[in-house]
């Protein structure tokens, strides 16, 4: 793929993947990047631990599916590759579907994970989950559980691109015994970060959506939330070192998460 002339390639307009890749610390961001980044972090600081929280948070998750017998995972906005990828905790003989929409995410994707039979980097957007699920490159056996992680990628969808209608689509195609990992910006976190987020946002590669805990919890319609449920990052199932960053308040995470199990129907 030659992203250089790709559409969907600018290095002068801030980009969600490459933001977020900057504020764990990575290398692959571009000044547009870095200086929307640093806006946020002079306004919310605690963005950056945020994102190391988040991540943290998808390691603890997709080991609780991994001992509970999960091995099968769909990652949604996969975003850059990092420290602590889904199949490097997963372990062998999991299979993982890596989905993004950006062209440079499947690039870096594509030369650092897809080496294995069992990875697979595939271009889709969540917004149009049918094309990504009949995606004959998927690899992913729907008559067995499946673990979806859309982790910090539906504050993404906007309400007109109808959220409820594609976490319809995605928990229709699960077999039981599925579990749905979610984390998502909130709007009740707090109030200068909310905004200046959105502000910063708005003129990104995608704009974003925060939602209260009442409308992030109906996102996992047709789930049971396992303990403890819909809370903060470093809340759920918390190690030793998941309160570490947010002395004063688990709220300064930013976002909520949690993991449902869909049950027999």
């Amino acid at each position: 793929m030659d992203i250089w002339g790709s559409a969907g390639f600018d290095p002068n307009t801030p980009n969600v993947a490459r933001l977020y890749d900057y504020y764990l610390g990575g290398k692959d961001h571009f000044p547009a990047d870095r200086l929307a980044a640093e806006e946020i972090l002079r306004v919310a600081p605690e963005v950056r631990a945020a994102a190391r929280a988040n991540r943290a948070f998808l390691g603890r998750a997709v080991r609780y599916l991994a001992d509970r017998g999960i091995r099968q995972f769909l990652d949604i906005g996969a975003g850059l590759p990092s420290w602590g990828n889904v199949h490097e905790i997963a372990g062998s003989g999991s299979r993982v579907a890596y989905v993004d929409n950006d062209p440079v995410v499947l690039v870096h994707g594509r030369a650092m994970l897809a080496r294995d039979n069992d990875i697979t980097v595939i271009p889709g957007d969540l917004r149009e989950p049918h094309q990504i699920l009949k995606n004959r490159h998927l690899g992913i056996d729907f008559s067995e559980p499946v673990g979806v992680l859309l982790v910090a990628v539906m504050h993404y969808v906007a309400e007109a691109d109808d959220p409820a209608r594609i976490m319809t689509a995605l928990r229709e195609a699960l077999p039981p015994g599925s579990f749905l990992v979610m984390s998502h910006g909130t709007s009740d976190a707090r109030r200068a970060a909310v905004a200046k987020a959105g502000e910063v946002y708005s003129s990104a590669s995608a704009s974003i959506t925060l939602r209260s805990r009442t409308e992030i919890e109906a996102l996992f319609t047709g789930f049971d939330l396992v303990p403890p449920g819909l809370v903060w990052l470093p809340e759920w199932q918390p190690d030793q070192t998941s309160g570490l960053d947010f002395p004063e308040s688990a709220a300064d995470a930013l976002l909520l998460c949690g993991v449902g199990r869909l049950g027999a129907t």
